[in-house]
């Protein structure tokens, strides 16, 4: 990872917290952000800080370890979730974690968001599983999150809020994004109810228009 490359990361993981402050998903020092540099680097966002007033020299860079390498702040509390995501996803690079607040609604009820009702959130995150409550910034919520962590890009966490990943960083905000859009809809079509869920046979050849979904694709590696 040259330097070029990190600065230019870190100016962007401060402008996708900008975006998750704006749009309501993180509030007060709420929320955190990681991207993995390297095999054996990542750069997070720090603890007790505004998501939407972060500085690029804010970053803390870590090891995969959790042993920071550099930076003047502390890495933020719930570290330990985005390298668990990061062990178990090799093929991912970044990790958002935000409570967007219908989508953080749902999980407070205790309510997933597995329901396939829209088309484009299953070809986009697929399932939205709801993951049992685990005390922040504890090894009980890395437990809770494990089993789901393989097969999933976006998780509600019980009584906690959401946490996405993707091939790279905006591909990570964008299935934020796509969740509590999604939980939204889900919200107004209950109200209306019933909700229509697609039959199998649709969500079927939902998933084979997954498999080629531009947004699920590793960014191709430059030459």
């Amino acid at each position: 990872m040259d330097v070029e490359n990190e600065s230019h990361i870190r100016q962007e993981i401060c402008r996708i917290g900008k975006m998750l402050h704006q749009r309501g998903y993180v509030a007060a020092c709420d929320g955190n952000i990681s991207v993995r540099l390297s095999q054996n680097l990542v750069l997070c966002t720090p603890t007790s800080i505004s998501k939407g007033m972060m500085t690029p020299e804010d970053l803390v860079l870590v090891d995969m370890g959790g042993q920071q390498q550099n930076g003047q702040r502390h890495p933020s509390t719930e570290l330990g979730m985005h390298l668990l995501f990061y062990t178990l996803r090799p093929d991912i690079r970044a990790v958002v974690h935000a409570h967007p607040p219908t989508a953080t609604g749902f999980a407070a009820a205790g309510i997933s968001l597995e329901e396939p009702l829209v088309a484009e959130v299953v070809v986009s995150c697929g399932k939205i599983p709801l993951a049992r409550y685990g005390t922040p910034g504890t090894p009980d919520l890395a437990d809770a999150l494990k089993p789901l962590i393989p097969g999933h890009d976006a998780l509600l966490m019980a009584n906690h809020g959401v946490v996405t990943c993707g091939h790279d960083l905006m591909k990570a905000y964008m299935k934020m994004e796509t969740v509590e859009h999604y939980a939204q809809i889900a919200l107004v079509a209950r109200q209306l109810g019933p909700a229509r869920p697609l039959p199998a046979e649709e969500i079927r050849k939902l998933m084979e228009v997954r498999k080629n979904y531009e947004g699920n694709k590793a960014p191709e590696p430059a030459e």
